[in-house]
């Protein structure tokens, strides 16, 4: 493995204690199941699948990539389900695979909309491998606080709430609460722990014309210790069909996205992000592709501009 420092930069600053762990994603409101298991469509008799993978600051050797896969889908008009699998890569050094189940309870409140309350329980499998850890003058790193490589897994859960009615949504979520400890040698000098992180988001559809609709959205995501991040994007739904947009995450990154609907069942978008932040002479950006498919199991007609799918 050569010219492996940065990843061990990267390395170092995922189990420093109180550090920012969870991934990031530009088009969180495609994503939303995965950090908040209150999220909800509603459309009873239909199965929502997504897929997301994120390469980010491409050129940086060592840097992250995040994937997930989910799954969720109504029982009945009170308890919808589904399931989550996401996974984690730094360098092929650090690797962390989450398998949670989600559930979640709806209440109508008619014309008020709907609120729901959402549960998350699983699994995190958390893997660094020292073998072959070379710097980049080539020699073999062997600090012997490194040297044993580590295998964790421990149970975790997370809960959410999830507001929203035909126009907007809003949502409160820690998809993790409890705290796993990936790391504690030389008598506490090197310590890692998994922290509960908190998102809120945020969206709103305005009615521009019978073709055109503006969409607004939030992020923003806090844990103890670090900055908070805030994410603002800015989207046009042309036709509900082509979607393009914009974004920002303050003090880190512009970002451009863009989806559309290539069937009546299947989405497909877009983002790149230009990284503005000390990272970016090194970087030529982070690239992420979603595709989302519903899988319409009883063959009634779509609610898509009622989903919450619609933000």
């Amino acid at each position: 493995m050569k010219n492996i420092l940065i990843t061990f930069i990267a390395l170092l600053t995922t189990v420093i204690m109180w550090s920012q762990q969870d991934a990031q994603y530009t088009q969180y409101m495609y994503n939303m199941s995965v950090i908040n298991p209150a999220y909800t469509t509603g459309n009873i008799g239909v199965v929502n699948f997504g897929a997301l993978h994120r390469t980010q600051w491409v050129g940086v050797n060592g840097a992250p990539k995040s994937s997930n896969i989910f799954a969720h889908t109504p029982i009945n008009d009170n308890v919808e389900v589904g399931f989550s699998l996401m996974n984690d890569n730094i360098g092929d050094v650090v690797k962390e695979n989450n398998l949670f189940a989600d559930f979640a309870y709806k209440l109508d409140l008619e014309e008020n909309g709907n609120l729901s309350f959402g549960l998350k329980a699983g699994v995190t499998f958390f893997d660094v491998n020292f073998n072959g850890f070379v710097l980049e003058s080539g020699d073999v790193f062997t600090d012997p606080d490194f040297a044993e490589n580590i295998n964790q897994s421990f149970f975790n859960v997370g809960v959410g709430v999830y507001y929203n009615t035909d126009n907007y949504y809003i949502g409160l979520s820690i998809p993790a609460i409890l705290n796993g400890e990936y790391l504690d040698r030389n008598n506490g000098k090197y310590q890692g722990t998994e922290q509960a992180h908190t998102y809120l988001t945020g969206g709103y559809v305005f009615e521009m014309s019978d073709l055109f609709k503006f969409k607004p959205a939030f992020m923003a995501k806090a844990v103890k210790g670090a900055p908070i991040s805030f994410d603002i994007t800015a989207n046009v739904l042309y036709d509900n069909k082509v979607e393009f947009g914009i974004g920002y995450r303050v003090d880190d990154a512009f970002s451009g996205m863009v989806n559309f609907k290539a069937t009546p069942e299947l989405r497909i978008g877009y983002a790149y992000d230009h990284t503005i932040s000390n990272l970016g002479p090194f970087s030529s950006g982070s690239h992420e592709l979603f595709i989302l498919y519903d899988l319409n199991i009883l063959n009634k007609k779509s609610g898509f501009d009622k989903s919450p799918r619609f933000f």
